[in-house]
This record gives structure tokens, C-alpha cells and sequence, in this order.
């Protein structure tokens, strides 16, 4: 990766100093508990305003991991939507014996994208606006991300954008993501009402599926803040709608990793401190497991649907299931595809794993790894790009778009800060 850029703090995260940290990495040493739902105050403290002088060739770096992590998880979930709730043997009657090797129509078109992908790009404008809402004085990310899932309820249930919502920014106003894309029971209801959920009193408790994990990429995102916060935060956002241990401590497991390759450390280092992150965490032992079962097999047998299918513990659907599903086939991908079509054929949640690894590779490898054939076929594809785009202008450039004393109209249009 690119030298660190020059710091004198980190844009979209706590106070950064350091020389030789990754870029927009923090020298900070907060404590993750009960911090990201906090107002920013003193220095060093989450939400730190001072800036990051980040390179051209950090800049370019930075950009490409995140198109390819969020273009990456999009790409999974398509390849593994057509086989969604098909076993292996199942896979294999309908797309032969190698099972499925490229995009295949689903929900009527080749590269559709599910619900897994919609709530993603929420989760991309849920950060966005945290930080554009900062300037008013408010720090607290969990509520703007609630209120992007908000928003992304109302596409499940309207015919179309609702133009007398002044809140919509420009995401919610695109009209392919009123499409209902298989979506779980655990959104729908978790996102059903206006309630913020806490650790202490989450939604859905018995909830332990991989829909919050799976939306979860965008956390890793956030270089500028400690791992330690990231898991915090995506753990936060996650018992909006899944509140059993091992669906969010997975989600935050998943979004420290993606963090780690963000800031260019291998993926083995960064399950690694995934780990060591888990362990404080009350119920961490299913998600720790499963992380090391991933790790081990990478030395076992050859990679195939068997090794991946002993990976998985009871029907295989299990949040924690599909994270190490995700993270084993990323570890053994020769390439991009290989680790996406080892990642879909098997009897557990497709759709989940092939997003989760598809983040993992596209954080990893960046945007240039990605498949074009698959590219070009990405339902939404311009909208990801675009989000994308947006995501690291804010992170690397956001006081020159938006402060206290400055406005930049047409990127307050994009993001309001109501």
C-alpha cells in the first residue's frame, strides 16, 4: 500500500499523530465501549474534526479499495442470489455438476442484487451523513445509520420515491432500490418503527442470521478510527435488527477485517486482530470458532465444496457460518472469481457468503481485480460507483466540502443534514 499520508488528525475519526501510520489512521488509544454513541468532546475523542493531508497516491489507493469492497460485495451477492436457499446438490441439478460458475438471472435479470446490497449503500449513506451532521454540533453515527435503514424500509414498502420527503438525499430517490430483494424477516421488522436499539435492549434477540453482517462493509471503511471502534460501531448498528450475539459480534468481526485490508495489512493479519478484538466481547465463542476453523482449513485439504461445507456448523445459516465461509474462500482465491464461486456453491446462506467475500477480496485486491464480465451485468452499478466515490471524498476530503462555517450546496443536496 502507499505511504500514510501526513497527519495532523483524521478526517472521520478521532485525532490522529503517529508518523508512519496507515492512512488516516488514529495514535489514539480510546476505549471502544459506549464511545461511538457518544458526542465528540475533547480532543482525540470520536468524531475529531482536525484533518488528514492525504496524498494523491493514497487518495487512488484508498478509492479503489473502496469501490472494490462495496462493488466486490455487490458482485458476490449477485452471483450467489440464484441459488439462494438451494443445497449443493440442488446448486448442482440446476446449474451442473461444477455447480454455478457465472452471474445467472435472478428476481428476473442477470445481476440482480439483493436486499444485501441495498442495505449496504444505506449503510454507505447513513456514514455520509454522520459526518455531514457533525458540523451542527451532533455526534452520534448509530442514529444517522438507523435513519438510512429507515429509509431504506420505505423503498421495501413504497411504489417510489417519495419526492415531499426533504430527507431522501440523492440515494433513496433511486428508483431501481424500490424493489423488495429478498429481505429478512429480522430487517423488516427491525427497521419497522422508529425505536433505537441498544446493546442493553436490541431488536430481535433470537435474530442470528447474516443479514447484518452482510451489510456491514461500509464500517471497515472508516480508516481513520481505531479497530477497536469499528467493531463498536458496527455492533451498534446491528442490533437495530439482529440482536443475538453471533449475528452482531459477527457483523463487527467482519467489518474489523474489512478495516484492516482497507488500511493494506494482509487478510491474515487482519482476522488476526479480529480476534483479538472478539475476546472481551460477551458470547464471542461461536464467532471466534468459526473464525479459526476458517484459518485452519486454509492448510487442510484442498479448496472445494467439501471443505467449505466443514466449515459451516448446523443448517449452515448462521451468521457466523457465512463469515467464515467468506473468510476461508477469500484466504484460498487464486483469484476474484475462483474465491466468489467457492464462496456460492454450497447448502449454507450463498447470498450472505458471496457478499461478505466479495468485500473481503475487493478491499484486499481493489477495484481492478473485479471481474469486468460481472462488472458490466451489476444491476445498480453506477449507483455503487457513485456511492463509492462519495464515501472516500468524504473521508479523505470532507472538510473542503462541508464545516461549521462552510457549505457546499450541491453536497448537502446529496446529504442533507436533517
Amino acid at each position: 500500500m502507499a505511504a500514510a499520508p501526513a497527519t495532523a488528525g483524521a478526517t472521520g475519526g478521532p485525532a490522529a499523530g503517529a508518523a508512519g501510520a496507515t492512512p488516516g489512521a488514529p495514535a489514539t488509544g480510546a476505549a471502544a465501549a459506549g464511545v461511538v454513541g457518544r458526542t465528540a468532546g475533547a480532543a482525540g475523542a470520536v468524531g475529531g474534526s482536525a484533518l488528514v493531508f492525504w496524498g494523491r497516491a493514497e487518495q487512488q489507493d484508498f478509492r479503489s479499495r473502496v469501490r472494490g469492497a462495496l462493488l466486490g460485495s455487490a458482485i458476490g451477492d449477485a452471483l450467489g442470489a440464484p441459488v439462494a436457499g438451494l443445497s449443493l446438490n440442488g446448486i448442482r441439478e440446476t446449474h451442473g455438476p461444477r455447480g454455478l460458475a457465472e452471474l445467472a438471472p435472478a428476481y428476473g435479470r442477470l445481476g440482480a442484487v439483493t436486499a444485501a446490497t441495498q442495505l449496504t449503500l444505506f449503510t454507505a449513506d447513513g456514514l455520509i451523513r454522520a459526518h455531514v451532521r457533525r458540523d451542527t454540533g451532533t455526534w452520534h453515527p448509530p442514529t444517522d445509520v438507523h435513519r438510512a435503514y429507515l429509509r431504506w424500509a420505505a423503498t421495501q414498502r413504497d411504489w417510489g420515491p417519495d419526492e415531499r420527503r426533504a430527507d431522501n438525499g440523492w440515494l433513496a430517490r433511486e428508483e431501481w432500490l424500490y424493489a423488495r430483494r429478498g429481505p429478512g424477516r429480522a430487517c423488516l421488522t427491525g427497521f419497522g418503527d422508529d425505536t433505537l436499539a441498544t446493546l442493553d435492549q436490541p431488536k430481535n434477540p433470537t435474530a442470528r442470521d447474516a443479514a447484518a453482517a452482510a451489510r456491514s462493509a461500509p464500517f471497515g471503511l472508516l480508516v481513520g478510527w481505531e479497530p477497536a471502534l469499528v467493531l463498536q460501531l458496527a455492533v451498534e448498528c446491528a442490533v437495530q435488527s439482529h440482536g443475538h450475539p453471533t449475528a452482531y459480534l459477527s457483523a463487527g468481526a467482519f467489518a474489523v477485517i474489512v478495516h484492516g485490508l482497507t488500511r493494506g495489512e494482509p487478510l491474515g493479519a487482519a482476522v488476526q486482530r479480529a480476534l483479538g478484538l472478539l475476546g472481551a466481547r460477551p458470547g464471542h465463542q461461536p464467532v471466534t470458532d468459526a473464525l479459526l476453523r476458517a484459518a485452519s482449513a486454509v492448510t487442510g485439504a484442498a479448496p472445494g465444496p467439501e471443505t467449505v461445507a466443514s466449515l459451516t456448523t448446523g443448517d449452515g445459516r448462521g451468521a457466523e457460518d457465512a463469515l467464515a465461509v467468506a473468510v476461508y474462500c477469500a484466504l484460498v482465491a487464486e483469484d476474484v472469481p475462483h474465491g466468489l464461486r467457492l464462496a456460492v456453491n454450497q447448502g449454507g446462506d450463498s447470498t450472505a457468503a458471496g457478499a461478505l467475500c466479495g468485500a473481503l477480496l475487493g478491499a484486499l485486491h481493489g477495484e481492478t481485480a473485479l471481474p469486468p464480465a460481472w462488472l458490466i451485468a451489476l444491476e445498480g452499478r453506477a449507483a455503487v460507483l457513485e456511492l463509492a466515490d462519495d464515501l472516500a471524498l468524504e473521508m479523505t476530503q470532507g472538510p473542503a466540502l462541508h464545516g461549521p462555517a462552510l457549505v457546499t450546496p450541491a453536497w448537502l443536496a446529496r446529504y442533507p443534514r436533517g
